[in-house]
This record gives structure tokens, C-alpha cells and sequence, in this order.
């Protein structure tokens, strides 16, 4: 009686195992094909046509992806099992629908990145300032954004933030303006003052001579504010920082060998009449209120 059963067990389920078998042998062979021949195929072919890196990466992970659900699919489909495909239709619908309701932020941040991605002006690499803070590019996926700050941090920024905010991307073209300003007194002498940051500005070898250095009087209250403005052909945020540096520091050291002292103006003389108005006080405003 067992044996029999056993048998008629067997046979039944024979059939199912074996689509089950050829389902996955079928995913494993479409899945390696994909990923060792078709994706290094596509990252060649990306490459070898200047594809932007941002873009390359966003399209490869795109490509990823597909490879999987193709994989998947190719297996149903040689297993004999595609008729899950179209019963499972309906059911996958909903699902889309609830989801779409339930993680609207979610889609918010892989539509953005899809834009982001796709943006030739936004890459990684690239040095950004935004309202939430500054730093270099890392990676763009289409979720979010991640962006290493000058203090070493890892920051992951919403793709939604930064499409619904300014972004500004000073190494987008091929020069960077740098302004620097300055204090200085007003008994100091102008003329040799912007001399010296003229000249200051021409003998460093990075700042560029088209434009040409300039300085300019940006205010003057109780002292003659001033913005030293140059240009550098590498608008990265390691070369911004050091020449501004370097520039600072050569202004620091030729301004005082001028006599031009920067910073606060020294004291200030004043002139006229100091005068002591005496008057009645009452007493309750030594006891407080109350009489002794």
C-alpha cells in the first residue's frame, strides 16, 4: 500500500520538480550570461563613446537590474511556468498601486535621481554647495546622493532634496573666481595697498593673468573693507583652498612690509568736552523701595 502511494506521490510531483529544476538552471545560465558578457559588453561600449561617468553608473546598475528580471522571466518562461506571469498580472498591479501610496517619497527620490543621473552638468567628482552643506560627489544612485564633506563625512542626501533646491557646481566651468577680503584702517594708504595685492597676485604662478587681478572697496565705516579678487584655471576645492592660502599668506607678509597694518585701525582720537550732569536721586532707589 505504501510503495504505491509512494509511486503515485512521485509521479505527480516529478513533473513540478522538474520545471522547478529547469527554472533554475535556466536563471543561472541567462543570470551569468547577462552579467559576465552582457554588462561588460554595455560598460565597454559606454566607455569607448565618452559616456559621462555619472551616467555610465546610473545605466549600469539600470542594466543590473534588468539582467535579473530578464533572467527570471527567461526561466518561467523555459520551465514552463509563464502562465504565472499572466495569472500574477493583476496581483502585481495592486501591489504597484499600494506601494506607489505608501513610499510616495521613495518615488520622489528615484524620479529626481533618474534627472540627476542623467544631468551632464552633474557628476561625480564634482565639488557642490547646497542649503545642507558642501562637499564632493561620491555617488549618485537613483535614491540618493552621497557627498563627502572637506571634514571627511559621508553625507546622504536625498536626490529630492537637491532637485527641489539650489545647487551650485563652481567646477562646472573651466576658471574659479576667488575673493578675498580684507580690513584695513583708514590712515592706510590705498594706492600701495592694492599695489601690493596686484602685485602679490601676478607673482603666483597659478592665478591667472585673463582675468586680470583686481581689488575692490566693497565698504568703509570705521574701516576700508576691501575684496581682493583672482582667478585659477583648476576649479577644484583643493586647489581653491590652497592658493587661496597661499595668496593670504603672502598678502599677511607684504601689506606689514608696506606699513599697511591689516585689521583694526588702532586707536581712535577724540576730540571735545567731557561734562557730569549731577542731579537729585531719590533714596528709595538705594533701598529698594523702602525708607531706613
Amino acid at each position: 500500500m505504501i510503495v504505491p502511494r509512494l509511486a503515485g506521490l512521485f509521479a505527480r510531483y516529478a513533473a513540478l520538480l522538474d520545471n522547478v529544476a529547469t527554472f533554475l538552471l535556466t536563471v543561472a545560465l541567462a543570470y551569468a550570461l547577462g552579467r559576465f558578457l552582457v554588462e561588460p559588453a554595455a560598460g565597454y561600449l559606454m566607455e569607448l563613446r565618452g559616456t559621462e561617468p555619472t551616467l555610465r553608473r546610473g545605466l549600469q546598475r539600470v542594466l543590473a537590474v534588468a539582467v535579473v528580471v530578464a533572467s527570471v522571466v527567461a526561466g518561467l518562461w523555459v520551465a514552463g511556468l509563464g502562465y504565472l506571469l499572466d495569472r500574477s498580472a493583476i496581483v502585481v498591479a495592486a501591489l504597484t498601486v499600494a506601494l506607489g501610496f505608501a513610499a510616495q517619497d521613495v518615488v520622489g527620490n528615484v524620479v529626481s535621481g533618474a534627472f540627476i543621473v542623467t544631468d551632464p552638468k552633474f557628476n561625480i567628482g564634482d565639488w557642490i554647495r547646497w542649503e545642507g552643506g558642501e562637499g564632493t560627489i561620491e555617488d549618485i544612485d537613483f535614491r540618493a546622493t552621497r557627498v563627502r564633506t572637506f571634514d571627511n563625512e559621508v553625507v546622504t542626501v536625498p536626490n529630492a532634496a537637491l532637485t527641489t533646491t539650489t545647487v551650485v557646481n563652481p567646477v562646472l566651468n573651466d576658471r574659479l573666481r576667488i575673493d578675498l577680503p580684507l580690513e584695513l584702517g583708514h590712515d592706510a594708504d590705498l594706492d600701495t595697498a592694492v599695489a601690493v595685492l596686484v602685485s602679490a597676485a601676478e607673482d603666483h604662478p597659478d592665478v591667472l593673468d585673463a582675468p586680470e587681478p583686481s581689488v575692490r572697496i566693497t565698504s568703509v565705516d570705521e574701516r576700508v573693507r576691501l575684496s581682493a579678487r583672482i582667478w585659477i584655471a583648476d576649479p577644484t576645492r583643493a586647489s581653491f583652498a590652497r592658493v587661496r592660502s597661499e595668496y593670504a599668506r603672502e598678502i599677511a607678509t607684504r601689506l606689514p612690509e608696506a606699513g599697511i597694518e591689516l585689521g583694526d585701525g588702532g586707536p581712535t582720537e577724540l576730540d571735545g568736552e567731557v561734562g557730569v550732569e549731577l542731579r537729585d536721586v531719590p533714596r528709595d532707589r538705594f533701598s529698594g523701595g523702602k525708607e531706613r
